[in-house]
Parts: structure tokens; sequence; C-alpha cells
């Protein structure tokens, strides 16, 4: 009986487990859930903080893509969502959520695709734009210039936060709240807060690609869009209606990006 009892409870977890699939193996042995859907040219999507693909799949933004002829590949960044999340700082440290993107392309056997990124994903594709030479174009909304700080006190706020020290900071409780809420792992978002890039505006200033600054009428939780415009020399800078929390999903955002990219 205990037998059969055991066995059950297994076939239950088993199946009560959501489907990870289809899951890719990066460099460093991490595993990492993606998607694709429609036919084109590729672009890839890389969400914000306390996030996964989820979050983009919601809006606009992958329907409206997938019209206008684009292949759409959305993954779970390392420490998010259906991918692995490793408890280890060293796991995220060298750039690693950034290498998982190139990995992925690679495997997928893309040699020039866009990026589009928002939020921590806008700042984690201003780096990448420094390191990849296969990205075509890219997209960083709902970001200024202050992640080119790297010590920008809001993230360093919730490094902190994040790493146990929450009660130094009674204006990171909403956030802390809603990660545990949504079942978000808190000792990997202290992590990812750590391992930040801080890319320069010197580095900055030496893009070539073309770059599309987006952001809602509302955001400026991160920085002015239009400092950040300033020092990327092939940048288009474009405001839509909306704040920080609904911009990425409205139609105004994916009909923007959509153009940029179409160009």
């Amino acid at each position: 009986m205990k037998t059969f009892i055991y066995l059950f409870f297994c076939s239950f977890v088993a199946f009560s487990q959501p489907d990870r699939e289809p899951l890719f193996t990066s460099f460093d042995g991490t595993k990492i859930h993606y998607d694709v859907k429609g036919e084109g040219f590729p672009v890839v999507l890389v969400h914000g903080f306390m996030s996964n693909s989820n979050s983009l799949k919601r809006g606009a933004l992958i329907p409206e893509l997938v019209k206008e002829g684009f292949k759409v590949i959305t993954l779970d960044l390392r420490g998010n969502g259906l991918s692995d999340k490793p408890h280890s700082l060293t796991a995220y440290e060298n750039n690693a959520e950034i290498k998982d993107v190139m990995a992925l392309m690679k495997h997928l056997g893309f040699k020039k695709y866009d990026v589009v990124g928002y939020s921590r994903g806008a700042i984690l594709t201003a780096r990448q734009l420094i390191l990849d030479k296969h990205i075509h174009k890219a997209v960083v909304g709902g970001v200024g210039a202050d992640f080119t700080n790297p010590n920008w006190e809001r993230r360093k706020m919730f490094a902190e936060a994040f790493s146990g020290k929450a009660h130094l900071y009674p204006e990171t409780k909403g956030a802390i709240e809603s990660a545990k809420r949504n079942g978000v792992d808190t000792l990997v978002m202290g992590f990812l807060q750590k391992v930040q890039p801080a890319t320069t505006p010197t580095q900055l200033s030496k893009v070539k690609k073309q770059v599309l600054v987006i952001a809602g009428d509302q955001d400026l939780d991160n920085g002015n869009p239009a400092d950040l415009a300033k020092i990327l020399p092939q940048s288009t800078l474009k405001t839509v209606p909306g704040n920080h929390g609904n911009t990425s999903q409205s139609e105004a955002f994916a009909k923007e990006v959509a153009i940029f990219l179409k160009k």
C-alpha cells in the first residue's frame, strides 16, 4: 500500500510540473526555456526584472511582429520562469544572461537577428550591442541612461533588498511582496541586480547599429530615455502613451517597434 501511495505521489508531481520544453542547454549547462513563433527575419525578445517571457506574450508585440513577417523568439532568462535557477552568484556573472541569448540564437542557426529588450531586458540589450556582432537592429524600451552608472543607487538598493536587507529599504516592500506572491526566486533576483551590467556612455557612443529608444510618456522610472538616445549615435527616439508597467503591452508600442524593424 505504501509503495502504491509513493508511486501515485511521484506520478502526480511529475504530471503537475509545468512543461518546460523546448529547452536549450546553454554554454555552462544551464537549461533555458524558449519559444518560437512566426516565419521571417528573426527577432529575439528579452524580458525585464521579476518577470519571464509570459509578460511579453500577453501583449500586442508578438502578434504584431508575426503579422509583419518576423520569426519571434522568446526565452526565460536564467533564474526566471521555466529556465534553470542556479543558486550561485557565479552562475550569473560575466554577462551569463547575454551569453545565453547569443548561444540560443546560434543554436537556432541565425547569423543575423534583431533584439528587443524592455526594462532590465533593455539594459541587457545595451550590453549585447557591445558584445554581439550578429545584431542587425536593436530596441531598448523603458529605460533612460541611469543604468550606465555602475553606482546607480536604484540598482544597488534592489540588490541589497533582495539579499536580505529589505528592512533597510521600505520603498522596496511592494516589489518584494510581489515577487513572493508570484513565486519569483528572491535570492536569484538579488544576484541579478548585483551582476546587472553598467554599459558606459563611452562604450555606447561607439555602437554603429540602428537602435530604437522607446518608452511610455509617463515613464521616467529608469531615467530619461532622451538622455540615452543622445548617447547612441544611430538612435531613433519614440514616445508612446503609457507608464513603465503597461507600455510594453500596448498596440502603440508594438506598432512603433514593428515599423522600426521593417525599415
